[in-house]
């Protein structure tokens, strides 16, 4: 008779595999406290933006729990507070990364509620297959070009006033490894009449050479900035792209690799919270990340300008006196 010893060995060889893996992404381990920040975390309803947002409140900070979403926004609080038994300061916001006359909405509120912004968490994301029709924000922009990248570059640049006022701080652009198979095609940025096989992997490059000029841009000004890969995280940000088969094909990958939320958090933590980093880096695990993708300066330059140019020509339909940094 074969013991129940024996028929769990091969359990406990994969768990052991599964744990030594685990054992190589990296984790916070500081433990600043954040008294008197006030922190912005975008999609902080769900996913790696819920579990930095309690962690923030957990070491002091106020923060705004920027969504799209209030009711969300607001379950999302509720469960923090029931999670952290010490007080919480938690404020929901409403905040649509796909509508920039939402996100310019945002930021006056903001700033007439706040004089100081300490951290800023530009989290929020979206992936939708490739083989859907081609989506669109409120503002024709082509979806994860206009919610993973445009809408973040733009509440940025609103907010940079209040974030140079406040230094030392931090923007936190989070990114993913999925960028070194993207591309930036400057003449059709918003992937008009071109084929994008990876519309997710584009966007998410475009963060990165964000993170690489805006540190430029404000080098001197007390703000640092950083690009953060959170590694193969489970959360809902694929939910669009997702078939009952691929968790059939996908598990035994997953059970290895995938990490939780809150592990995918980490470097995002890190970064929010450890003094002392290179700004404009990316950053992967809890340390310097270097990335297959060959960065090109003027490209760098270029993609800025072109945004600016995209969200200026928005802008001029409904307030023609609106600027676009804050």
């Amino acid at each position: 008779m074969i013991s129940a010893g024996f028929c769990a060995l091969p359990f406990l060889i994969l768990f052991g595999i599964r744990k030594y893996i685990e054992s190589k992404w990296g984790k916070c381990k500081n433990r600043i406290k954040l008294d008197g920040k006030i922190a912005i975390v975008t999609g902080a309803n769900s996913g790696i933006g819920f579990e930095v947002a309690k962690e923030l409140a957990s070491r002091n900070a106020t923060v705004i729990l920027a969504c799209r979403d209030m009711n969300k926004a607001k379950f999302a609080l509720e469960k923090i507070k029931k999670d952290i038994s010490s007080p919480v300061s938690l404020i929901p916001m409403e905040l649509d990364l796909a509508s920039l006359k939402s996100i310019q909405s945002f930021t006056e509120k903001f700033k007439d509620k706040f004089e100081y912004l300490h951290i800023l968490i530009n989290n929020a994301g979206l992936s939708n297959s490739h083989t859907t029709k081609r989506l669109l924000t409120d503002d024709n922009l082509e979806l994860h070009f206009g919610v993973n990248y445009i809408g973040h570059f733009y509440l940025t640049n609103l907010l940079l006033c209040v974030l140079e006022k406040s230094r030392p701080s931090k923007v936190v652009i989070v990114s993913s490894k999925l960028h070194e198979k993207g591309q930036i095609c400057l003449d059709d940025l918003n992937s008009v009449s071109r084929n994008c096989p990876n519309l997710y992997a584009d966007s998410k490059l475009a963060n990165v050479y964000f993170c690489r000029e805006l540190s430029k841009k404000i080098e001197s000004k007390g703000i640092d900035v950083f690009a953060v890969c959170p590694g193969w995280v489970y959360t809902n940000l694929f939910r669009h792209r997702i078939r009952w088969y691929h968790y059939i094909i996908f598990s035994p990958i997953a059970f290895f690799f995938m990490r939780s939320a809150k592990q995918g958090a980490q470097t995002v933590i890190y970064c929010a919270t450890e003094p002392g980093l290179a700004t404009g880096m990316i950053y992967r695990d809890c340390m310097m990340y270097e990335s297959k993708h060959k960065f090109d300066p003027n490209v760098s330059t270029d993609l800025w300008l072109k945004s600016e140019e995209i969200i200026t020509s928005i802008l001029i339909n409904f307030n023609p006196d609106v600027i676009i940094q804050g």
